[in-house]
């Protein structure tokens, strides 16, 4: 299955670096900026609507799974219906979920909106092929790392920002803040862009199962275990949604390793290193990568005296997520370092441990506001380790040629189950409460912390199991797991 990388136009590079980089930044403040800006805000949300953060947490579990399902599929569509009208597209969609969470007066009627914001997760794979597409081959490189940089601290800016808002007003101002945001993106885009071209000429069917079934899979099984507690584990209306969303995964699983073209090529996982890979982001995303957005501004914000809280406002708690994130991203060049020296296997287990350790002061720190910003900053670091180490194990493991369908499933793995492990840990949050005050108890905390010690521990050993990259290019007859699988 050919990339749109690998057939870049030279007659298409026409419109300027400036041009196209400042719409790319635009587009993608958007995505990030709605991604961030909703951890901040879980619990006014809870406060508002008199809901628990497991309910809460949908608002952010909802836009992940979309954000994936259009990252899939929105990806090869702009590669075959232009890659400028499908960015403008996912825009304006983006646009009307803001409407609809800001004109909500529900819970349920956020985390629709919000459902619709997530497609804004295609900004990034379609601005990439718009750089690819319309600028120099030598300049690529920059541009797609300056771009990938402005992302990485607009999410953290979201949080500030987002922070600023519902102190100033209320929860509402930040649906507005992101509407206005995507409509200029939008306009830009429109305006700016040049017509896209060096498009896939081979017009091949496009995957539209593969490239949405996964979404509504994931969503059942979690929409049933998260109300597993008021139904009951063995209730008919838990199994019907778990059962039911295992039996989607299990067409879809199915559908992907038949079809000729699929959206999400699970062939890579052939190899032993590229299928632990997977396996070893899926599980640390649902517990340490994903654990702190989470937790962090829950303890921050939660009013001092009932249980744990430090009683900050939403804007100190914005502030200090947003220099634990900056301290990250200047610490995350050492990441690349030690991965080009000694493999990205190596930086991937010292942010494991790096994480543990930043987990375990922040058990410890949540009672006072400066061990719990070095404890935050400590977690911050080892994530931000992570994240720089699976590009990399994924570069190692596929051929060149496949490299962008590896990222784009590493992408996809992450995103869906950074949505799992929100609706785990806002589970465990929800699960004991304080009386009178409506916020997580000592022992939600405890339980939430427990699940983030377990994932990292598995997430370690599993990621230990992954060979380094000189044995792993001695070992081209590694068993086939997906022939395996086909049968």
């Amino acid at each position: 299955m050919a990339s749109f990388l690998d057939r870049q136009d030279p007659s298409a590079i026409r419109s300027s670096y400036a041009k196209i980089i400042t719409v790319l930044i635009a587009t993608e403040l958007v995505g990030t900026f709605e991604s961030a800006m909703i951890f901040i805000a879980l619990p006014s949300l809870m406060a508002e609507f008199q809901t628990d953060a497991a309910t809460a947490g949908w608002a952010a579990t909802s836009f992940l799974l979309v954000a994936a399902a259009s990252a899939a599929i929105c990806g090869r569509l702009g590669d075959i219906y232009g890659r400028k009208k499908m960015l403008v597209i996912v825009l304006c969609i983006s646009v009307i979920g803001s409407i609809i969470s800001f004109t909500s007066g529900s819970i349920e009627g956020v985390i629709l909106g919000r459902a619709f914001q997530g497609a804004a997760g295609a900004t990034l794979p379609l601005g990439l092929g718009i750089a690819r597409a319309g600028i120099e081959k030598d300049k690529v490189p920059g541009a797609i790392a300056l771009v990938a940089a402005v992302s990485f601290i607009a999410g953290a800016g979201g949080s500030l920002v987002a922070g600023v808002l519902l102190d100033l007003g209320n929860w509402q101002g930040l649906f507005m803040v992101s509407g206005i945001l995507g409509l200029v993106a939008a306009v830009m885009a429109m305006a700016m862009l040049d017509r896209s071209t060096g498009l896939s000429t081979e017009r091949e069917k496009v995957d539209y199962i593969g490239g949405v079934l996964f979404a509504p899979a994931v969503a059942l099984v979690l929409y049933g275990v998260s109300n597993s507690v008021a139904w009951g584990i063995t209730d008919a209306r838990t199994l019907r949604f778990v059962l039911g969303g295992l039996a989607i995964a299990a067409i879809w699983i199915w559908w992907e390793l038949r079809v000729q073209n699929p959206m999400i090529n699970l062939r890579l996982l052939k190899t032993n290193k590229m299928a632990l890979t997977q396996l070893a982001t899926a599980i640390l995303s649902v517990g340490p990568l994903v654990a702190a957005q989470i937790i962090g501004p829950m303890i921050m914000l939660s009013p001092a005296g009932f249980g744990v809280g430090l009683g900050l406002s939403p804007t100190m708690g914005g502030l200090v997520i947003f220099g634990a994130a900056s301290v990250a991203f200047i610490c995350s060049p050492i990441s690349g370092k030690i991965a080009a020296k000694v493999g990205a296997r190596r930086s991937l287990l010292i942010g494991v441990v790096i994480c543990v350790i930043g987990y375990g002061a922040l058990f410890w720190a949540q009672y006072s506001v400066l061990s719990y910003i070095i404890a935050i900053n400590v977690v911050f670091i080892g994530t931000m380790f992570a994240y720089t180490a699976f590009p990399n194990l994924v570069a190692e493991s596929v051929p060149v040629e496949n490299t962008s369908e590896g990222m784009g499933i590493n992408t996809v793995t992450r995103t869906i189950f950074m949505g799992v492990g929100t609706t785990v840990i806002t589970m465990a949050l929800a699960s004991s409460t304080v009386e009178g005050a409506g916020v997580p108890s000592e022992s939600a905390y405890t339980l939430a912390y427990v699940i983030i010690l377990a994932t990292s521990l598995v997430g370690f050993v599993v990621s230990w199991l992954i060979r380094d990259r000189i044995n792993a290019q001695a070992t081209a007859g590694d068993e086939d797991l997906v022939g395996a699988v086909e049968g």
